[in-house]
């Protein structure tokens, strides 16, 4: 990925611009995350073996991706063995240029919803239909719960 300061501009700018109509806004982001997510999962696995299970998969989402992205590995991976998992990043790369105030946490999701599409293109493209939402409750720290979808 590109240089951390250049990826963050170009995302802050992107999160304003497309969020001016918020739905709509974070449909978009979340849809550029998802193409996004897609192309990179295809790039970074095309040299490795084939997962085993849905747990290796989000290990490779939370060590190989997020350091392609964000410049650094998650923090924390959680799971109920049952298709849900929790991604969460302490010091999330795309909030981190936020003030900590609680005034900002309204704005918290324009920044987040581009990688909840980005996890879910990537998982998409590895196989698995899933479900992404992210929360903060204090800032810079993200939460991300994957819930995979049973067919």
């Amino acid at each position: 990925m590109a240089d951390s300061p250049l990826f963050q501009a170009l995302h802050m700018e992107m999160a304003h611009a497309l969020c001016a109509e918020q739905e709509k806004g974070l449909a978009a982001l979340e849809g550029v995350g998802f193409r996004v997510g897609q192309g990179l999962s295809e790039r970074l696995t095309k040299e490795m073996p084939s997962f085993k299970d849905e747990l290796d998969v989000l290990k490779f989402l939370c060590k190989d991706l997020w350091l392609t992205v964000f410049k650094k590995q998650v923090d924390n991976l959680r799971t109920n063995h049952q298709g849900t998992y929790m991604l969460q990043d302490n010091q999330f790369l795309l909030l981190s240029q936020l003030s900590n105030g609680k005034q900002y946490l309204e704005e918290a999701p324009k920044f987040l919803a581009f990688t909840c599409g980005l996890v879910k293109g990537a998982l998409c493209n590895l196989g698995f239909d899933s479900t992404v939402t992210a929360e903060v409750a204090v800032m810079p720290c993200s939460k991300f719960q994957v819930v995979i979808q049973k067919s």
